[in-house]
């Protein structure tokens, strides 16, 4: 357990005005926002441990995050949409969340991502010209100016390498060529277009990683008002009638109670906020019943609709070795699989290094190569996340149910054509020795390639949705209908899952979580 400096461990209160549950993306943020003022108690609880080993500070190490520690290694249910396998769902378990193990890519989702929000909420405030105003705030962009759409001297600081290496500068060119327009960033006016392709943006400062913890969070852990403490499980809120009074969580082995005079904000990810309002009696009320919980109020979109970007991992040889920039992933490139769609459908981000592929691709990856991981950007296949009992040790059950419907398989087929296209080019020529993978396929043996190889963009969203239906579960200030006092400030809050990688826009929803939360009690800033 990690209580910050400012507090003596035997003076650790247990009433607080506000708890929230999970430090990521989200929860850094509302943390830091409400700490803002001193007469705030502000409790962050985060299940797993401290920032500081160096598999997380260094962009170069992320890969040795994944089934660490700092990961919660989820797993799918076996799935015959993926020929009977388990896809592994890393999930951020550390101060920071995903963005302390994640590629640390920035991207701030589509125009009509954030105005399909704002459509489905009924509240223009999740729209993207208001969402402009919060990336003003939140950036600290190192590029070229533009103040219309990137901010300057916000506590996030985003940036491009100096000296992108050969392969993604080629990649970008020969993109352009193909008719994918080359951006000077993949932010800003680029997603408000049919996609394109750019060196990507970055949250690495002097070769550190900037998580959104120790871009928020950190800077105010000497305020007396703000409590974080590390290994604290929360296994359910307190409810009082239909009233959130406080959390029990699990801490040093033992179960305590923790008061919220205010409100319990959930940002515990697309996973834990299901199970956690599912095991205080807040979901689809025969599944509670079925595992003898008592209801606390009967919600059937608690766990459903699960959302998460999939990739299937396209590899070249090298010619000869290459360096590796930064985290591994200087370019990205979105395009459209039908142009009549309303943003893109495809993403891909490359990776300068060669991803193993699963075992059962059967095929090993070059020693020096690279991989390019050709995605789905907006998945039509939906999932969910139920429990498997009543217990906080039970583990939840995932069924992400991923290339379910047939369009997602159609677009598989077009988005590894394209990488296909892309990785064999001209311009790449110079830097590849030899396609490795999926190499030229028959439709079938291709299509077996496409459920043997896909794997998660770790981009689990959508379990507890905005929006004004009955499969709603938060209204459009992320209130949990049907109770007081409890919001939800993370990825599960999504109607639907934006084109692009989720940190930024969970910054984006923990930023007007807060903005809402100082509202609705009269918090000075």
């Amino acid at each position: 357990m990690w209580i910050n400096p400012a507090d003596k461990r035997g003076n650790f209160r247990t009433h607080f005005d506000f708890i929230i549950c999970g430090g990521g993306s989200s929860g850094s943020v509302v943390a830091a926002r409400l700490a803002q003022d001193s007469n705030v108690q502000v409790l962050l609880l985060e299940a797993g441990g401290d920032d500081t080993a160096p598999s997380i500070s260094n962009p170069a190490q992320w890969p040795l995050n994944l089934g660490s520690a700092h990961d919660w290694a989820f797993q799918g249910e076996p799935s015959p949409y993926l020929n009977g396998r388990r896809m592994p769902l890393n999930m951020g378990k550390v101060l920071g969340g995903g963005s302390s193990i994640n590629v640390m890519v920035w991207a701030r989702g589509h125009k009509s991502d954030w105005d399909h929000f704002a459509e489905e909420s009924g509240d223009s405030g999740w729209g993207y010209e208001s969402v402009l105003d919060y990336y003003r705030r939140i950036e600290n962009w190192q590029g070229d100016a533009d103040p219309l759409r990137r901010g300057v001297g916000g506590p996030v600081y985003v940036a491009q390498s100096d000296t992108p290496q050969p392969l993604a500068n080629a990649t970008v060119e020969a993109a352009n060529e193909m008719g994918i327009r080359k951006f000077e960033s993949p932010n800003g006016k680029m997603m408000e277009t049919d996609g394109g392709a750019a060196i990507a943006d970055l949250l690495i400062r002097d070769n550190k990683r900037q998580s959104i913890f120790r871009s928020y969070t950190y800077p105010s852990m000497h305020h007396m008002n703000l409590t974080v403490l590390t290994g604290a499980h929360v296994t359910r809120v307190i409810f009082s009638g239909k009233k959130a009074v406080g959390v029990e969580a699990v801490i040093d082995g033992k179960v305590l109670r923790l008061g919220a005079d205010r409100e319990v904000i959930l940002s515990l990810g697309a996973v834990h906020t299901p199970k956690v309002l599912m095991q205080s009696g807040i979901g689809p009320a025969k599944e509670l019943q079925h595992h003898g919980i008592s209801v606390v109020q009967d919600l059937p979109g608690v766990g459903e609709n699960h959302q998460d970007h999939i990739a299937f991992g396209c590899t070249w040889e090298y010619v000869k070795p290459q360096q590796v920039g930064g985290g591994g992933c200087e370019a990205v490139l979105y395009a459209k699989s039908d142009a009549n769609l309303a943003a893109p459908d495809m993403v891909q981000c490359q990776l300068e290094f060669a991803v193993p592929p699963p075992p059962e691709v059967g095929m090993e990856a070059p020693e020096h190569g690279w991989t390019m991981f050709a995605g789905l950007a907006q998945p039509k296949s939906r999932g969910r996340v139920r429990l498997s009992g009543p217990r906080p040790q039970d583990p939840v059950v995932i069924a992400p149910n991923s290339l379910s419907e047939p369009e997602d398989l159609e677009t598989a087929f077009r988005t590894i054509e394209l990488c296909r296209e892309l990785g064999n080019s001209d311009l790449l020529r110079p830097l590849v020795k030899r396609e490795v993978l999926p190499l030229e396929r028959t439709r079938s043996s291709m299509e077996d390639f496409i459920r043997n190889s896909a794997v998660t963009y770790w981009h689990q969203s959508c379990t507890a949705k905005m929006g004004r239906d009955k499969m709603s579960v938060v209204d459009a200030r992320l209130r949990v209908y049907g109770v007081e006092n409890l919001r939800i400030a993370d990825a599960s809050i999504m109607p639907k899952i934006p084109v692009g990688n989720l940190m930024a826009p969970c910054v984006v929803i923990g930023e007007r979580a807060a903005d809402m939360l100082k509202a609705d009690h009269g918090i000075q800033s």
